[in-house]
């Protein structure tokens, strides 16, 4: 009987920790959570009420002293650490135009405008009572952060219930979240309550709201939000009383009726998500599509623009996520919301919030990144503030992949867009770690470029590393083995080394942990005994194995492949063309000779990495032309 309570324990602890009974490599246990939530919204001073009641479960080996929580929209504020930050950045010229005009460092959302804000278009999160299992808690409000000393800590593998009221005037739209923003949206509710932080195994993360990324703790989402009856809300999770509210929730043929007065009170469920979002105004189209065995939802406000894109962008999604799913993993949950909600676009748990009166292309692009996010922020959810480029890196790439694979394109290839924002950003002297903290760097520019394509990059060059194939098949295993667990650099290359037998870590530590950079040339050329010596040269100090392409006059073409030392091994051949696999070359040593087996008469062009994958910062010594 003991053995088989142990086993029970141990398949109710992996369930509730979003084991999806894939070929987990992890033990890594995760913090879960359960809120319900009661709403009253004021339409009319842009306030609401609420009540919070929040099932903790400690699935830690640690007993808790303190929780916190985030209190997002404290930063909405003048003088905030987000309002002074970005003043702050703003002073930066990055560079001059060609007219003399100075290119500052602002987040244009953001400048200065906090500072303006007059009270009744702050933001704020008060906190009226807070009590743990019935006892009333003293509590401190720092900024963005609530922190709250336990009467009662919270020892490990044990739950506990917090119940709080709290109140909230909803912000001017500057980032993210408010209302009335650019495109005429009422209320683009997101990081709107309070949220419980994230522990894990570094501990707790009570991360300031200063500028970008978020960290949540996994749980269930019961959310009754009542508002004004002429609102349309979309939000992450099922709506449950959908006969109740119609406005295109309803069954078919359902004969809508709503109960009597003023308001009407929304009720939602979300399972084994990360937060909650939700968005509100009485103008909203919904429409739906179904997709390979989820709804997708659409909610926008129609005009001469948008009565044309967004119909026929709802068309669209079932061809991008035939793509999505094929090369990143399928779509665990049965609802997606696409939702017009201004301030370019940012990523929730089954759904997002989009500008939506581009056009179609762009509103398709947008969509893509956005949707992507439910892979790398909302199932894998890395810490984003620790590890941005693990979000927004590998979601700019896929973003690049579906653009590419499923529009007529006019680039040359997928990623090269990328490529060249991380050229850009080695020439442009702000490049820092892509180890830095997302809220730490010493520029807006950097951080972008660094984030987005130099994450990119860093996926696109490890399909040359270890062959696209493999690559390929490591983001599916990647995805199978670390969803809902929170993964971090080093269990990603694992799975990528996994996957393809090669040592990985000095890929990692060069291109994450330093700014390090590839620059490989052909030196010289001369001949020895009726063959080719190619003298290659490492003229930068990131090493890398090489793809050296030797056409002959008579068009014959043999791919010499150079394995890194530090690989203890070669990727595979990645097409049917004759290839050449030479010794090792050793990271210290600064050239190493190619022996081609022709003459140097018979070559007509030498060519480093002609796939172009590599991220070499210098091509003009890339390629050498011996005849024409």
């Amino acid at each position: 009987m003991k053995k088989l309570t142990v086993i029970k324990c141990l398949l109710v602890s992996l369930l509730a920790t979003g084991w999806q009974g894939t070929q987990a490599q992890s033990d890594r246990w995760q913090q879960r959570v359960k809120y319900a939530m009661d709403i009253n919204m004021d339409a009319a001073t842009n306030r609401f009420s609420g009540k919070q009641k929040l099932e903790y479960i400690n699935n830690s080996p640690d007993t808790l002293y303190k929780v916190f929580y985030h209190l997002y929209w404290n930063a909405f504020q003048p003088g905030s650490m987000m309002d002074v930050r970005s003043r702050e950045l703003g002073k930066t010229v990055l560079y001059k135009d060609k007219n003399g005009n100075e290119k500052h460092d602002w987040d244009a959302r953001v400048t200065d405008r906090i500072s303006k804000l007059q009270p009744d278009q702050i933001g704020y999160q008060k906190i009226l009572s807070l009590k743990q299992d019935g006892v009333t808690q003293a509590y401190n409000v720092i900024g963005t952060i609530l922190e709250v000393p336990l009467k009662k800590p919270i020892p490990p593998h044990s739950t506990t219930v917090f119940d709080m009221e709290f109140e909230a005037q909803v912000p001017v739209q500057i980032r993210r979240s408010g209302r009335n923003n650019s495109e005429g949206v009422d209320y683009s509710m997101a990081q709107w309550y309070p949220k419980m932080c994230e522990y894990d195994y570094e501990g707790w993360h009570p991360t300031p709201y200063i500028a970008r990324e978020f960290y949540g703790v996994w749980g269930d989402y019961d959310v009754k939000i009542a508002i004004d009856k002429k609102f349309v809300i979309a939000a992450t999770g099922y709506l449950q009383n959908p006969n109740q509210i119609g406005y295109g929730y309803e069954m078919p043929g359902t004969r809508v009726v709503r109960p009597k007065g003023e308001k009407l009170t929304w009720h939602f469920n979300a399972p084994n998500v990360h937060d909650f979002v939700w968005a509100a105004d009485p103008d909203y189209k919904h429409i739906t599509q179904e997709v390979d065995g989820f709804r997708a939802h659409f909610f926008y406000i129609e005009n001469d623009i948008t009565k044309n894109t967004w119909p026929e962008f709802a068309k669209m999604i079932p061809r991008m996520y035939a793509f999505i799913k094929s090369h990143y993993g399928p779509y665990p949950y049965k609802s997606y919301s696409f939702i017009q909600g201004g301030d370019g676009g940012m990523e929730y748990p089954m759904a997002t919030l989009i500008m939506g009166n581009g056009k179609l292309e762009g509103l398709y692009g947008l969509a893509a990144h956005e949707w992507m996010h439910s892979w790398y922020q909302g199932m894998l959810a890395t810490n984003e503030s620790l590890y941005p480029w693990m979000d927004e890196g590998f979601t700019t790439f896929a973003e690049n992949n579906i653009i590419f694979h499923t529009l007529d394109s006019t680039h040359t290839s997928a990623q090269s867009g990328a490529y060249g924002g991380y050229f850009a950003l080695v020439n442009s002297g702000y490049e820092e770690p892509m180890s830095t903290h997302s809220d730490h760097y010493n520029t807006n520019y950097g951080y972008s470029l660094t984030a987005y394509a130099k994450g990119a990059v860093f996926l696109e060059q490890l399909g040359y590393i270890i062959g696209t194939e493999n690559r390929d098949k490591g983001l599916l295993r990647y995805y199978r083995n670390w969803r809902f667990k929170h993964p971090n650099p080093n269990d990603f290359v694992r799975e990528m080394e996994m996957q393809s037998g090669l040592q990985l870590d000095w890929y990692k530590q060069y291109l994450v942990y330093t700014t390090k950079h590839i620059d490989y040339g052909i030196d010289s050329v001369y001949e020895n005994n009726g063959k080719t010596i190619v003298r290659l040269r490492c003229v930068e100090r990131m090493p890398m194995p090489i793809d050296l392409l030797v056409t002959a006059k008579d068009g014959k073409k043999v791919m010499h492949y150079i394995p890194l030392s530090l690989m203890y091994g070669s990727k595979p051949a990645e097409d049917s063309a004759p290839r050449v696999i030479h010794d090792y070359w050793a990271w210290t040593n600064p050239t190493y000779e190619v022996e081609v087996d022709l003459p140097v008469s018979e070559i007509k062009t030498l060519e480093i990495d002609p796939s172009l994958r590599m991220a070499d910062i210098n091509r003009s010594n890339n390629k050498l032309e011996l005849s024409k």
